[in-house]
Formats: C-alpha cells, sequence, structure tokens
C-alpha cells in the first residue's frame, strides 16, 4: 500500500508539472525564461493575489527570489511551495534561504529532510558528518588549579568574599548556635579571617552581634568604596514568616541586608525595600562601579524556582525596580549566587543548565544589554556535586568556589584556585575608520561570520566607531562591515584562546572603485555552469548599487565571462543567463532597468588563455563579470 501511494503522488505531481504553466502564468514564465526575475516575481505575485497561486507559482516565486538572492522572499515561498511539493532540491535551497536568514536549526530540520531523500549527495553527506555546524561549546579541560582553602571546619562552610585584607565566609561551625533541622548543624553565621605571609590564613572570626543574629546569616558582598556591605538573613529577625495550620511548623524567606561601614566594622543594619513576605531575596553581589546589586529570588514573574536579577543601587543607597537576567540566564531549574566580577563577567551557579551533576558553575557577560552564551566553567572548578559561591580576582587570577564534593572536611566546603588558562570566551572588538581621516565610523553595520559562512550576529558601531562579539576560543571568524559612502570589506580573524582581540577596519570612500571607464569590484565568481547570485556576489553588488544610488546619472554596462569548458555556443548560452542575473540583481535593489544593461560575452574574453590545462581557479578567474561605465558618474559633476 505504501508504494502504491508513492506511485499515486509521484503520476499526480507529473499532472501538475505538465499543467502547472497555462495561460495565466504564461507573461511571468516569459518573464522566468528571460531571467527577468524582478518583472518575474512581480507577476507570480499578481497571479496569487488575484486567486490563481499554486504550488507551481509558488516555486516560480521562490526561484525568482533566489536567482537574485532575496533570501526572505524566497525563504517564505519555498515554504508555501514545499506544502504541497516534495522536491529534494528545492528543499536544499529552502534550507540554504533558511541559514542566510539566520534560522539555523529550521535550516537543519530541512537538510535533515533532504539527506534522507538524497543520502549519496556529496551535500548531504557533507551536511551528515558535522550537522551542528553552528559554534559549539568547546571541552573546557582543566583551566583552573583548586584545593582545599585551608580553614574549613567539620561543618559547613562557604563564601569567600576579600575586601581591603579581609575574607568573608559563611559557616555553621559556632556551636553556641542552636541547630538546624534541616542538617543539625548550627545556625549560619558570618566570619572574617586575614591571610598571613605563607598564604595560610588566621582563625576566623564571628562578626559582631548587628550583623550575626540567632538566625542565618548568608552571604557577603562589599561596595567597591568598602562603606557598605550586603547580606541575607532569615525572615524570622523581622517577625515575617507563614505557619502551616495543620504542623504549625514556621516557614521564612530570605531577605536581604545593608551594613555601613563604622570605623574597622559594620552597623546600622537596614533590610532593604526588595525584601518581601511572600518571597526570598538572597545571595548579593555588587557590581565593580557600585551601581548594580545582582541576586537571586524565587519572586513571582520568574522562570523557575530561583531566578538571578538585577537592580540599579541609587545615589540616595535605595534599591530600584528588580529586572529578571532573562531565560537565557534563567531556566525552569535554579539559578543562584550570581558574582559580577571586575571585568563584568558573571559567574552564577544553575541546576538547569547542562552540567557535570549537582549545581554547577556558569559564566557569561552582557554585550550591548545582551547576555552572551552561557558557559560552563569545567572542571575542576565543578564536580558531580554541588558547586557554588564562585567569586575571583580577575587580575591575580585567584579566587574561591565552595562545593559538596567528595573528600572535602564538612558538608560544604571552601576551596581556593588559581585559574591556569583563560575561559574559552573571546571578545572581538571590531573598531571601524574612516581610512582617509582615521576618525572612527558610527553607524557602520558590523557582521560576524563563522567558518562556514553562517552569520552569527549583527551590531551597529557606537560613536568610537566599535561594534563588540563574543564568540568561542579557537573559531576562525570573518567580519563583514557596511557603511553608506564607503566601500564595503571583509576582514579575516584567526580563532585564538587569547580573551579579547581588536580587529581595527578602514574604509575606503566608495569613490575609490569608480576608475574612469568601469567600476572596479572584486571579482564577481559563479559556480560552475551556475547562474544565481551568491551571498559572495550579492556582497559585491551591492557596492555597485551604493555607487548608482549615490550618482543617479551613472549607466552600466554589466558584462559576464565563462571559462572555456562546454562549446562556445553553450557558453554564450550561460554567460547570458549570468549577465541577465547580475543585471536583475541590480534591478531589485531598487535601480531603474534604463541605467543597466547586460551581455553576455561567452568565452571570447578569457582572463587566463590555460587552453585545456587550466586549474580551477584559473577557471574560475576567467567566470566573472565586468562593469562598464557608458555615461555618468563624478567626473561629469566636476
Amino acid at each position: 500500500m505504501k508504494n502504491l501511494k508513492t506511485l499515486l503522488f509521484i503520476t499526480l505531481m507529473s499532472g501538475l508539472c505538465l499543467t502547472a504553466q497555462n495561460n495565466d502564468t504564461k507573461k511571468a514564465d516569459k518573464e522566468f525564461a528571460r531571467f527577468e526575475y524582478v518583472d518575474a516575481a512581480e507577476s507570480y505575485q499578481k497571479l496569487v493575489d488575484n486567486g490563481k497561486g499554486s504550488p507551481y507559482v509558488y516555486a516560480q516565486l521562490a526561484e525568482s527570489y533566489y536567482n537574485i538572492f532575496n533570501t526572505v522572499e524566497a525563504e517564505r515561498w519555498y515554504a508555501k511551495a514545499l506544502e504541497s511539493m516534495d522536491d529534494p532540491e528545492m528543499i536544499y535551497k529552502y534550507s540554504e534561504m533558511l541559514k542566510a536568514n539566520g534560522k539555523y536549526e529550521q535550516s537543519n530540520q530541512q537538510m535533515e529532510k533532504f539527506a534522507s531523500m538524497r543520502p549519496s549527495d556529496n551535500r548531504a553527506t557533507a551536511f551528515r558528518k558535522n550537522p551542528n555546524y553552528l559554534p559549539k561549546i568547546l571541552e573546557q579541560g582543566k583551566k583552573f588549579n583548586v584545593q582545599d582553602a585551608g580553614f574549613n571546619s567539620p561543618q559547613s562552610d562557604f563564601g569567600g568574599t576579600m575586601h581591603d585584607g579581609k575574607l568573608y565566609i559563611t559557616s555553621a561551625r559556632n556551636d553556641n548556635r542552636r541547630t538546624y533541622g534541616w542538617n543539625e548543624e548550627p545556625f549560619l553565621d558570618i566570619y572574617t579571617m586575614t591571610k598571613n605571609s605563607d598564604g595560610s590564613y588566621a582563625d576566623a572570626t564571628l562578626m559582631n552581634d548587628k550583623i550575626n543574629t540567632r538566625y542565618h546569616e548568608g552571604l557577603v558582598s562589599i561596595t567597591p568604596d568598602g562603606s557598605t556591605m550586603y547580606f541575607s538573613r532569615e525572615s524570622y529577625f523581622e517577625k515575617d514568616y507563614e505557619k502551616d495550620s495543620i504542623s504549625k511548623v514556621r516557614y521564612s524567606q530570605l531577605y536581604l541586608y545593608k551594613a555601613t561601614k563604622l570605623g574597622d566594622d559594620f552597623d546600622n543594619v537596614e533590610s532593604l525595600a526588595i525584601n518581601s513576605e511572600n518571597y526570598s531575596v538572597k545571595n548579593p553581589s555588587v557590581s565593580p562601579d557600585g551601581s548594580t546589586l545582582y541576586f537571586a529570588s524565587n519572586m513571582p514573574g520568574g522562570y523557575g524556582k530561583y531566578d538571578l536579577y538585577k537592580a540599579p543601587i541609587n545615589a540616595d543607597g535605595t534599591i530600584g525596580e528588580p529586572q529578571n537576567l532573562g531565560q537565557k540566564v534563567n531556566t525552569e531549574g535554579q539559578e543562584m549566587f550570581p558574582y559580577i566580577s571586575s571585568n563584568n563577567t558573571l559567574y552564577f551557579s544553575s541546576t538547569g543548565h547542562l552540567g557535570l551533576g549537582g549545581m554547577d558553575v556558569f559564566y557569561t557577560k552582557e554585550i550591548d544589554g545582551k547576555m552572551a552564551p552561557i558557559r560552563n566553567v569545567g572542571i575542576p572548578i565543578n564536580s558531580n556535586g554541588d558547586d557554588f559561591a564562585f567569586t575571583i580576582d580577575e587580575e591575580a587570577e585567584e579566587g574561591f568556589v565552595s562545593s559538596n564534593r567528595d573528600g572535602g572536611q564538612g558538608s560544604d566546603d571552601v576551596y581556593a584556585f588559581k585559574k591556569l588558562q583563560p575561559l574559552c570566551d573571546v571578545l572581538v572588538t571590531a573598531i571601524v575608520l574612516d581610512d582617509r581621516t582615521r576618525d572612527p565610523l558610527n553607524g557602520a553595520s558590523v557582521s560576524i561570520y563563522d567558518a562556514d559562512g553562517n552569520k552569527m550576529a549583527t551590531k551597529t558601531t557606537n560613536e568610537e566607531g566599535i561594534a563588540e562579539f563574543i564568540i568561542e576560543c579557537e573559531q576562525d571568524t570573518e567580519l563583514e562591515v557596511v557603511m553608506e559612502g564607503f566601500e564595503s570589506r571583509k576582514v579575516p580573524v584567526n580563532g585564538t584562546s587569547e580573551e579579547e582581540v581588536e580587529v581595527q577596519v578602514s574604509l575606503d570612500p566608495i569613490e575609490k572603485i569608480i576608475a574612469p571607464e568601469e567600476i572596479v569590484l572584486n571579482p564577481i565568481y559563479f559556480d560552475f555552469d551556475k547562474s544565481n547570485i551568491t551571498a559572495k556576489a550579492a556582497f559585491e553588488l551591492d557596492k555597485l548599487v551604493q555607487v548608482m544610488n549615490k550618482y543617479p546619472d551613472i549607466v552600466i554596462k554589466a558584462t559576464s565571462h565563462t571559462d572555456s569548458r562546454g562549446t562556445e555556443s553553450y557558453n554564450q548560452r550561460l554567460s547570458q543567463r549570468r549577465a541577465k542575473s547580475t543585471e536583475q540583481y541590480v534591478i531589485s535593489k531598487g535601480i531603474d532597468e534604463s541605467r543597466i544593461s547586460a551581455e553576455g560575452m561567452g568565452e571570447s574574453e578569457l582572463k587566463v588563455k590555460c587552453g585545456q590545462n587550466c586549474t580551477d581557479e584559473e577557471h574560475q578567474q576567467n567566470r566573472r563579470s565586468e562593469f562598464l561605465i557608458v555615461t555618468g558618474g563624478p567626473q561629469n559633476q566636476k
């Protein structure tokens, strides 16, 4: 029965193809046959608008847009056509358009379909070998040396905030406190200790009774000027709790407090206004400039059990409206223990992101208001236990992490670490300049592509001519810079493990590509036996469009040339198709058709006369387009 249905489908589709062209499509088909894809697309669109759309019309619309590299419309109409058709080549082109539009997951789905239909196709086999063409998280390796901090007790110890030579930790080592039913350990208090000259730490000292109470106190964060300390404490202190009507058990929240520095100690403890008897607020971390407070909370509206938030610290010391860090950071699990370092890297612990087990430490960075991809810090910072309360001195490349991993002194322990290698993120800073004046160019569009030509992101330069991207280590990339009035450029960026890479891109005025008799573009090559406009060709042709927009009197003749493979008559026809595709692309960008003409030259004017012994590179040099100035241009404006 399955084979019968397949045969019936093929028969129906064959009938459709035979009858698809009719009087309704005659005009559009003629335009398409003449490679007038702009007009053809308009004619096919009119048929759709008049209720005469069909799989054939949708497919022709898609092909028209494909040939002039209008990826958005091509994607749209391929999708429509494929609702009724199942052509593998069309599926492949659809995947290309999806990828060109940044829809990588959907592109991969279409490539999977294509590969299943044509498993022996080279494109299919190449895809199957590397289906995840997007940048991958590299294996972190051992980036840190981790060891017991040397001051842990048999009870729970965690944290590790250094300020003015003092280390602040939270510990259950105070045997004078009543025990907590959760783990039968004493309630948590905040301790300080100083570092000895030999690297060891002096005995821990309990902070004063304004800071420590008979309830739990938690992690500490201190403002850069040392004037204010933020810490967490149970809401029992405020007499805020809920009591179960049946079990009579009282349930508290965790609140955030701040204390002011008086002499050598902290006093004047205040509850923050963001606290609520309906949810917990904990794990404070102050930004390096002292303007923002990061914390964890299970307040309503989050994505999981605990989410990470940030809130402004106002000039008067009050805390502004909390802002959720978003779904890229927060998951359905728990995100806690944020730490914002001196270079504005956000470290945190999570059970929701992929890790080694339990709670792992992750990191990210905010660039232009958006979070970079979330990275696992890797072993040995992370283990198969809970790893949390990560802090680091980025300049000294050392810090602390807490863990309940096997082999510790107590239920939780503090571990000291030394950074051995950079973490696998690279900040690529593109600086775009005017090549004549060396002034920064504000408003330039900068796109970054991976090694396979996939666009990963696009940003606009600021007043300093800067656009920033975060990419994986050792990932080869390419920057594409476009600015009105300037010649666009592409600049390769070699993969590296350095934390930051600065790339200076100088743009020439667009007039530089205007010669007395022609517009000099980088070679516009066509694939062997093909005539459609590729992404590389579109990049160059956009420069021509920019020149023609700037000089509305200029008239261009586009000539297309082939290599010497194939018969002379075939090459003549192929070059004419290529010339028409070039012309149609320019027209599709808004240039009046009277201002550009196209002529196929076949193999009559070979650039490299290599006979039957041409290399692939020599053949490609012969497959080219050239742009002659018929009239107009800057010389006519003098």
